[in-house]
């Protein structure tokens, strides 16, 4: 009974990290990349400010893609029960605490 709940605490600490992991994700991308685009349009210098160019957003949408692979995993994979992966996890789990016992 105890192992179980430890499992339990477990897996939901895991998903409490995934969570974690893709807000602290988030807030970077939106932080470097803003910073990103107004450095690259110009808007700190005193030259012509250009917001219409392209390059100016390759860095944004490329990691965009990362990021919108980091929150699928994290929204919708991690809240999947799948059996396999959740069985050998238990496995594992027993595996490594019988060994440290």
């Amino acid at each position: 009974m105890e192992t179980k709940k430890s499992l339990n605490y477990l897996r939901a600490k895991k998903k409490v990290e995934a969570l974690k992991g893709f807000y602290s994700h988030l807030a970077v991308y939106i932080i470097v990349n803003t910073t990103i685009i107004l450095i690259s349009a110009n808007v700190f210098d005193s030259g012509e400010v250009d917001f219409a160019d392209w390059s100016n957003y390759v860095t944004p949408f490329f990691w965009g893609f990362g990021l919108i692979s980091h929150g699928l995993y994290v929204f919708f994979v991690v809240k999947v029960r799948n059996n396999f992966l959740k069985q050998w996890e238990e496995r594992k789990i027993k595996q490594f605490l019988e060994e440290d016992l």
